[in-house]
């Protein structure tokens, strides 16, 4: 292991105020062009184009959980970590399948959180309302996820200069000044800022990591002799079949369980938008899947012999491979990425709260739902900064937990698209058991989240709970046909 070159705590906080008041002037900017409407706050008036909505998008997803977490997995598992990340990317096909959907039904009713939208699918705001409440309960861990990583890394790149204290506190002030702003349109265009600098910093430390270690040549031969392992599955033992089918079977529906993500469909101006957005997605989400993954095995040779993987990423930017300002500005692309993701979720809760949890006849000004959903955010981030300094040591598996959790959405959005059998009560009991029973196996039992029982158990019980329930049952009065209503629209836009 090569001697650490820490960081100096006076200039990584200049570089992170330079940067705070970058996104402070795209912040303010962006509050300029509001109008005051709990539409325009939530989803900036539907007008996001299809670049923005992109970044914006891949941002929010390849968050501090590339270059913490993944990274970590690669530096303790191996190669596995590309395929367990490759799932996920596969899984973005869902956008072709569900995202004109989601936009046409948004469009249509007025949708703003996806929660309303399966409520009112089924003729119920109890499918809603509970939807939003597991939404909230199983976001929480991911947003602890992106908190953690701002403290293990500003406190690691300078040896406890930054206390974890400071640098959780500073996630969480730039994750609600963003938002509190102006809502979508504040976060959108961070986003997009945020997702350039994460991928410019990114491939630029790459190239000077691999330098170091002699060239490409130089660093496969490397890795082949000193850890040759790490270059097949299982590798070392992390990834075998049972922990890679635990993690990746929640993370192939990521782009329609998690809420902060499905809410970026309704954003869109128009379906040309979205096509451009998806293209911007695969298109970053690839490249930067490859650097996170490379990193790690490039930290294997620089620093080998890491306790904690998480730390794989603050002990490679002080191996003194990386050069001080590309070192910065990689720090800068990781804060970026954890408060995109941080202040989506705590945004997209908001409006779950606002449309979905408040009274109908007392929730629909729009003052009320803006009020409301600003409460939420600071809320949310308070608590997930809080969580953070206990938990900062397991990220991956709060992470893991999240995506376990949220996979009980999924049959009830399938089914609202392409089950017009499909009914409330169904839905209600998929949500209720499949919920009850990935927090009783997670928390009460003590399930690791890198046992494929726990997903698959989760997945099974809200899936059959779902259809079961659902031929029992029939449907409510006033339910929607999604399936009906979209049909010309979507064969005259080839989607169909």
């Amino acid at each position: 292991m090569t001697a650490q070159v820490l960081l100096s705590p006076a200039l990584v906080w200049t570089a992170i105020a330079a940067f705070a008041l970058i996104g402070a002037a795209l912040a303010w900017k962006a509050g300029q062009m509001n109008t005051g409407t709990a539409q325009d706050y939530y989803l900036g008036g539907r007008r996001i184009g299809g670049i923005v909505s992109g970044l914006s998008y891949a941002a929010t997803t390849y968050s501090a959980f590339m270059l913490v977490v993944l990274t970590g997995l690669t530096y303790r598992g191996g190669i596995g970590a590309l395929g367990f990340e490759l799932v996920y990317f596969a899984g973005l096909s869902l956008l072709v399948i569900f995202g004109p959907r989601f936009w046409l039904a948004a469009r249509r009713h007025n949708f703003i959180s996806p929660a309303e939208m399966v409520g009112a699918r089924y003729g119920s705001r109890n499918v809603g309302r509970v939807m939003a409440l597991i939404s909230l309960v199983f976001l929480l861990p991911y947003c602890t996820t992106q908190m953690a990583g701002i403290g293990l890394l500003l406190s690691g790149v300078t040896g406890g200069g930054i206390s974890l204290f400071q640098a959780v506190a500073t996630g969480a002030v730039l994750a609600v000044v963003w938002t509190l702003f102006a809502g979508l349109r504040s976060v959108a265009w961070t986003d997009a800022v945020q997702a350039v600098i994460m991928l410019a910093s990114g491939l630029l430390a790459i190239g000077f990591a691999i330098a170091a270690i002699g060239g490409w040549t130089a660093f496969l031969d490397a890795t082949r002799s000193t850890h040759g392992a790490w270059l097949s599955v299982p590798g070392p033992g992390l990834w075998g079949f049972p922990t890679f089918f635990a993690l990746s079977l929640p993370w192939f529906f990521f782009a329609i369980s998690n809420p902060q993500v499905s809410q970026r469909l309704f954003i869109l101006r128009d379906l040309a938008a979205m096509r451009s957005m998806i293209l911007w997605v695969l298109g970053f989400g690839f490249i930067f899947t490859l650097v996170a993954v490379i990193w790690g095995l490039a930290a294997l040779q620089l620093q080998p012999g890491l306790e904690n993987p998480a730390l794989a990423t603050p002990a490679l930017l002080t191996s003194g491979a990386i050069p001080v300002p590309v070192a910065v500005l990689l720090i800068l692309g990781i804060l970026a990425a954890a408060v995109s993701t941080l202040d989506s979720i705590a945004l997209t809760v908001g409006a779950m709260v606002a449309r979905d949890l408040m009274p109908a006849d007392d929730g629909r000004s729009d003052r009320r739902q803006i009020f409301a959903g600003r409460i939420v955010v600071v809320a949310v981030i308070l608590f997930a900064s809080a969580f953070a300094l206990r938990k900062a040591g397991i990220v991956d598996q709060l992470a893991a937990l999240s995506a376990a959790g949220l996979l009980v959405t999924v049959p009830p959005i399938i089914g609202a698209f392409f089950w017009r059998r499909g009914t409330a009560a169904g839905a209600l009991a998929c949500l209720i058991l499949g919920a009850g029973v990935a927090v009783w196996m997670a928390m009460v039992q003590g399930t690791s989240v890198f046992n494929p029982i726990l997903a698959l158990t989760v997945a099974g019980v809200s899936t059959a709970a779902f259809v079961v329930v659902s031929l029992l049952t029939r449907p409510l009065p006033g339910t929607l046909d999604f399936r009906h209503e979209q049909g010309e629209e979507l064969r005259a836009a080839g989607v169909w």
